[in-house]
């Protein structure tokens, strides 16, 4: 056995090599011990929220314009068409009359409802165009239109947030024109009452026919055809 002493040198050496270890294995404890801030978390809360499609939609209600009742009205008469609107109580009537030959062109019947849970509805239990008008080019999307416009901006006015409707099936042809009509103006299609169910005997009792049963959002209608009815006008209403 070699008994003979340890060189110094060897001994300098692991003794800074062991100081050495011991400052870098302190650095890497430091090192986690000492706190990180979480710059992906605060990177991510600084960036601006995106919008959603909800958050649009509201934005949408609010920015644009809706058109008043004056501005239908006014709208009409550039057309040659006089709309008169009637209320007793919670029931409405809208007439169309021509300025020319001050005959009736058209005519519709409701009655705004309170159901609870749902708050008030806006009930359009009728829309009539006569034979005349019906010959007429475009007429149910013309007419048919302004009268929807006074309809519509009635039960805004009113409070409603929902407009109800059976497009009624006295005739295939009066009927697609009206279910197409409603479509365009904005109306949704939720039953198709035909009379052959159970279920289907409520909507007859209430609105006393078969067809299509539709539904609308009354605000988005106002939207939807905004640009239709706004007339250049000085302040807003």
């Amino acid at each position: 056995m070699d008994l003979s002493p340890i060189p110094k040198s060897f001994i300098l050496n692991q003794t800074k090599s062991t100081k050495n270890y011991h400052h870098i294995a302190s650095t890497s404890f430091n090192h986690f011990l000492k706190p990180q801030t979480p710059k992906t978390l605060i990177s991510s809360s600084q960036q601006t929220k995106p919008k959603t499609l909800v958050d649009s939609a509201e934005n949408e209600k609010k920015i644009i314009e809706k058109p008043t009742m004056s501005d239908i009205l006014k709208s009409s008469k550039a057309q040659n068409l006089e709309l008169q609107l009637q209320t007793v109580g919670p029931f409405f009537r809208i007439t169309a009359k021509s300025f020319e030959t001050n005959k009736v062109l058209g005519r519709a019947d409701g009655v705004i409802r309170v159901w609870w849970k749902k708050g008030k509805i806006l009930h359009l239990d009728s829309i009539k165009l006569t034979r005349e008008t019906l010959g007429m080019d475009r007429s149910i999307f013309g007419i048919g239109l302004f009268i929807g416009a006074v309809m519509i901006r009635h039960g805004y006015d009113c409070g409603c947030k929902t407009a109800e409707l059976l497009a009624i099936n006295d005739s295939d042809l009066y009927h697609a024109k009206l279910v197409k009509f409603y479509r365009r103006i904005g109306f949704e299609a939720v039953h198709e009452v035909t009379g052959s169910s159970l279920g289907d005997l409520r909507h007859m009792l209430v609105w006393g026919g078969v067809g299509t049963r539709m539904d609308a959002d009354v605000e988005r209608l106002l939207i939807k055809w905004c640009t239709r009815f706004i007339v250049t006008r000085g302040s807003n209403s």
